[in-house]
């Protein structure tokens, strides 16, 4: 239990930042809790001069007056970790929101907590120790079962030097309950749980790698995503940094959902920091009732912590920091984890307003002077480990951006952009022509191309990458002759040139867009996506001899339709080889023939506008 000491006072307020005096040493990131007649509002320490130290409350300070109470401990904000973490929904301070509503109502009263893992849950627990053994911090000592998952008991990370295991029990225990002894080396005995606690703002894995307990890898990997765009033009490494901007309305939700859904990490961390409660309680109800692809419901492999914009803005700072802890304990027993915070943005706002009242010095539009630090601080956390026992875990975060009126230049979106290795840029033009995901091939990219070179060599196909960046060079060279026929009209442009644009709508309209209401095109595994690349990238490189732009147009129209229903179809049905086959009839025939025509895929109105300029 944390000590405490009771003589400190309020000496002044501003908003939610409180100044108080002690006559005791205070600590940085200690917990505090001030004192008002009904309730005990709890804060951290972000400043400390001399006796007097600066605090953030993480409620409303309504009340709160000079003279006030204040209860000071010698525990840093931290996070509960133990079996029961997964499909919880809990507040930026690890209060599980569930347990809040049932107990206080919907509407949280202030100064209110509930303990964040279930105490009176019994457990089976299996021990994999015995007596004697010399174990450090971060070994495992047993297993439980979560969910489908092998929660692995560990040594507290935070344990200094060898210590020897006395005892260990076999059986069904809460949280609480004894189930291991130790010793360490001065001859001190003390109790294990299944629970430990680890300070936020802190890496877990800090202390082991200084000890040399763990190590950290280059991560060679890619994380699946089955979505077509990422997964070939801009891959994410598993255990990698990624971010998405965009505008409002350009379908960040809805691919953060597919990209949770179906990715091929173990666990999911949603952290919603700042977002609209109604689209908070929207992903949670999706995730609750979406088919998990790898059994289940999704949300029986996810954790949310929730803080929207109409929580205090003093939870929603450490919001984020309470997920990256929770990712960092699931890696750590060699489990994948993807993180997606949405957005750090609003993260970003809140730290802007905390340092206001602290009376900083600011930085570019009113963003503190350590902006750019703390968003590589908190990306820096991602990464893959080894851990003791040979297991290989790893942290993949990915992070929404949402500037003000889609401008990349803020200064979020570019400390962002210098730290994260793959950028998912969402434009507003192609979600308006609903072009889904609408993620930008030519603003995009991914630093991943080249690191994940070898692995696409091997597992994939030789040249892999090369072929990638020449069809991605397709898609900036038709950008380039669609500008010009804007200016000069079709008639300006070559016939050569103008085919050139109508491949690479082509390679737009049937590869880079997905549907994801469709049954099958929602999730294109990676062996699909390489056969479809191959074909694309097959029915690209031919040379077509048409005869004017006219025939051109109307061969690629056709051609799409096509392919679009091949991407409904579910692989070898007999749908979809009746679909390929007349993908082949078209390319031989240019069309000419007079088969009927195939069937369209998708209303003309969501055919590209560009079109509409021939």
């Amino acid at each position: 239990m944390p000590t405490s000491t009771l003589n400190a006072r309020v000496v002044g307020i501003t908003g939610n930042i409180v100044r108080i005096r002690s006559d005791v040493p205070l600590i940085k990131n200690a917990i505090l809790f001030v004192h008002i007649c009904d309730a005990q509002l709890k804060g951290e320490i972000l400043r400390v001069q001399g006796n007097q130290a600066d605090a953030q409350i993480f409620d409303e300070t309504e009340g709160v007056r000079v003279g006030n109470g204040v209860e000071v401990t010698d525990q840093m904000l931290s996070a509960a970790l133990g079996p029961g973490l997964l499909g919880m929904v809990y507040d930026g301070l690890q209060n599980p929101l569930q347990a809040l509503a049932q107990r206080d109502g919907f509407f949280l009263a202030r100064g209110t907590s509930a303990a964040a893992l279930d105490e009176a849950r019994r457990w089976k627990f299996a021990p994999s120790r015995k007596p004697g053994a010399r174990l450090r911090a971060g070994d495992v000592i047993g297993t439980v079962t979560e969910r489908r998952f092998q929660h692995k008991i560990m040594i507290p990370f935070g344990e200094l030097g060898e210590v020897e295991l006395c005892s260990i029990r076999v059986g069904e225990f809460t949280v609480h309950d004894p189930v291991a002894r130790i010793r360490d080396g001065a001859g001190r005995e003390r109790d294990i749980t299944m629970m430990q606690h680890w300070p936020v703002r802190r890496p877990l894995p800090e202390k082991l790698l200084r000890q040399q307990l763990c190590e950290r890898l280059y991560p060679i990997e890619p994380l699946g995503t089955t979505i077509r765009i990422i997964d070939t033009f801009f891959p994410i490494a598993r255990g990698g940094t990624a971010c998405i901007p965009g505008p409002f309305g350009a379908g960040k939700t809805v691919l953060q959902g597919l990209i949770a859904r179906f990715s091929t990490a173990d666990i999911v961390i949603q952290v919603a920091c700042g977002e609209r409660a109604g689209e908070v309680v929207e992903t949670i109800e999706d995730f609750a009732t979406a088919k998990d692809p790898h059994g289940g419901v999704l949300m029986d492999r996810t954790i949310v912590i929730c803080n929207t914009s109409s929580m205090p803005v003093a939870a929603r700072e450490a919001s984020i920091y309470m997920g990256v802890t929770l990712g960092e304990y699931y890696r750590q027993m060699g489990l994948n984890v993807l993180l997606i915070a949405d957005s750090t943005s609003r993260w970003a706002q809140a730290m802007r307003e905390t340092s206001g009242r602290l009376e900083e010095i600011p930085g570019e539009e009113g963003f503190p002077a350590y902006l750019d630090s703390s968003v590589k601080g908190i990306y820096e956390r991602a990464g893959v480990l080894k851990t003791k026992d040979g297991s290989l875990g790893s942290l993949t975060m990915m992070g929404t951006v949402s500037p003000a009126g889609g401008n990349f230049d803020e200064p979020v979106t570019q400390s962002t952009l210098a730290t994260v290795k793959t950028f998912l840029g969402l434009s507003s033009a192609r979600a308006y022509k609903r072009f889904y995901p609408a993620v930008d091939p030519l603003i995009s990219w991914s630093r991943y191309l080249d690191q994940l070179k070898p692995y696409f060599d091997e597992h994939l196909r030789h040249g892999w990458t090369d072929d990638v960046r020449a069809l991605s060079k397709l898609t900036h060279e038709g950008d380039a002759i669609y500008q010009m026929m804007q200016v000069t009209g079709e008639e300006g442009v070559t016939l050569g040139d103008y085919t050139t644009y109508q491949k690479a709508l082509f390679l737009d309209m049937v590869y880079l867009q997905q549907d994801a209401y469709d049954a099958v095109d929602a999730s294109t595994p990676i062996e699909r996506q390489l056969e479809s690349f191959g074909l694309v990238r097959s029915l690209i490189q031919r040379d077509y001899p048409f005869k004017d732009k006219e025939e051109a147009r109307q061969f690629f129209t056709k051609l799409s339709a096509l392919f679009k229903n091949l991407n409904y179809s579910a692989s070898n049905t007999e749908e979809y080889k009746s679909y390929r086959s007349q993908v082949d009839e078209l390319v031989k025939t240019l069309g000419r023939t007079a088969a009927a025509p195939a069937t369209e895929a998708v209303p003309e109105s969501q055919v590209s506008t560009r079109a509409s300029v021939a």
